[in-house]
């Protein structure tokens, strides 16, 4: 399990991770949290 922090995100990077949300959800039957897609991109923006 990860650690809980708190940040302030802009709110059209969150309009753009939403959309990649909801485009996941669509490509699969499984359930896609927001923090799953969050963690997702910083990991595939930090390599």
């Amino acid at each position: 399990m990860g650690k809980r922090i708190t940040v302030v995100i802009g709110d059209d990077i969150v309009r753009k991770l939403r959309e990649r949300q909801a485009k996941k959800i669509k490509e699969s039957s499984e359930a896609v949290s927001f923090s799953r897609v969050l963690n997702e991109s910083l990991r595939n923006c930090i390599k």
